[in-house]
């Protein structure tokens, strides 16, 4: 059997990095070994990412820069992931620097794949073989803070995305098997929810899941809080609200990608809803959960819009209020619909909407912040942060990786525990205070 050093790049989204944790658990069930230090790898697996042009190139980057780890002791490349499971094709022939290429669902041919290529000495091919298991994960981010993936694969039908060509119709996770998943990771503060469109969970088999699955989760005792991500407008039902409103270990915070307001734009991107719907929405929300906390993602650029509509949507996130945005340029993508359309907006205009969007965003972000400024706030400590000389740690509204910090100093503080901070100050993104005590045994948010 195999025995060799093992290193990863693993790039892109939470949900693929769930899909990395379960090749990392391959590795470690062969007994093999794992090591941060990429120098040290014999083999090297870049989890890649192909959502957008720009995702492709950093992961055609890592694959060529990791490539020069050969004059040392790294021996094979397997690449895995989306770009692989959508572009093989052309992967295959032109990338000679890659020994092994996986899909997005061969965890089960992670071995016998290298096996075959250290034996025969030859490449191999292996996307779209592997049998769909999803093998026991060996979880990679902090121990307080775990991801949960419930489905894979969409079936919105978006005329900008590729994600439905690469992983395929929506398929949601046997409700059992996540539970037990969730047990078996052990004490955790906060579970992130994730999926392309978690409100859709169950969907696929007829009937949707996912307050059922929130109630099965919330039982047990070694999951504190969870956190719902990638929330679709139209499927947020007066049930699911109510379940986050009255679920104690819910977290009031929603990610709900809404990617424009003008309906025409919406129309043509293929989302279902409107902006008078949307704005109907955020007010219900905001009504019956005490203090969510609403965070959205926008495309800029998309073909045809006006600066009349870009304009517009600069007024909406000073209506809306969200509490965090996340905004993107149109990306071209071959196989979308919207590839075709005409009317493509120039990258340098693509590029002063998407500053513009976030200057306004960081008006309404730095008049939500100041709010807090006197106040005390419950703060899970994510560990210290060096340059500032402080610790770092997150409030409920603040998602990890994707919103602003809170730093805040304190006589000791442990990575994983909660604390009360004292806040004093505010910026457009982050907040900065001092903590005399921790929040807790369970740390209440």
């Amino acid at each position: 059997m195999l025995k060799k050093i093992f290193g990863m790049i693993s790039l892109g989204c939470d949900k693929n990095r769930v899909d990395g944790e379960r090749l990392l658990g391959e590795i470690v069930r062969h007994g093999c070994t794992l090591t941060d230090d990429l120098s040290e790898a014999q083999v090297l697996i870049v989890n890649t990412c192909a959502f957008l042009n720009s995702a492709r190139e950093e992961s055609i980057s890592a694959i060529l820069e990791g490539n020069g780890y050969r004059s040392g002791a790294l021996e094979k490349i397997v690449v895995t992931g989306c770009l692989p499971e959508k572009f093989i094709g052309e992967l295959y022939p032109a990338l000679t620097e890659a020994d092994v290429f996986l899909g997005v669902k061969d965890f089960s041919e992670l071995f016998p794949a290298l096996e075959r290529s250290y034996r025969e000495g030859i490449r191999i091919n292996a996307v779209g073989t592997g049998s769909g298991m999803r093998p026991e994960r060996l979880v990679s981010t902090m121990p307080h803070l775990k991801y949960l993936k419930i489905a894979d694969g969409c079936f919105n039908h978006c005329t900008y995305c590729l994600i439905p060509r690469i992983r395929g119709k929506y398929v949601s996770y046997p409700m059992e098997e996540l539970v037990e998943e969730a047990r078996s990771l052990g004490e955790t503060d906060e579970l992130v929810l994730v999926a392309q469109d978690v409100t859709r969970y169950g969907e696929d088999g007829g009937e949707n899941k996912l307050t059922e699955l929130l109630k099965k989760i919330s039982k047990l005792d070694n999951i504190c809080h969870i956190r719902l991500l990638y929330c679709y407008p139209e499927a947020i039902t007066d049930g699911l609200i109510e379940e986050i409103a009255e679920n104690p270990k819910i977290i009031k915070y929603l990610d709900i990608p809404l990617q424009h307001c003008e309906n025409r734009i919406l129309r043509l991107m293929g989302r279902r809803g409107s902006k008078e719907e949307y704005l109907a929405l955020f007010a219900k929300l905001r009504e019956r959960i005490h203090g969510i906390a609403l965070r959205t993602t926008f495309i800029a650029g998309f073909p045809t819009e006006t600066e009349e509509e870009h304009v517009s949507l600069l007024g909406f996130l000073g209506e809306a209020k969200f509490e965090n945005c996340g905004f993107f340029a149109y990306s071209r993508e071959q196989d979308t619909p919207a590839y075709r359309l005409k009317g493509q907006i120039p990258a340098p205009t693509k590029k002063r909407w998407v500053r513009e969007l976030y200057k306004k965003q960081a008006e309404v972000s730095a008049e939500k912040l100041r709010a807090y400024v006197g106040k005390e706030l419950s703060v899970i400590c994510d560990g210290i942060d060096y340059e500032k000389s402080c610790f770092v740690g997150r409030a409920y509204f603040q998602a990890y990786e994707i919103d602003g910090c809170v730093y805040f100093t304190a006589p000791k503080a442990e990575e994983g525990k909660r604390y009360l901070v004292t806040v004093e100050r505010a910026d457009a993104y982050d907040l900065y205070g001092v903590s005399c005590g921790t929040n807790g045994e369970k740390g209440e948010l």
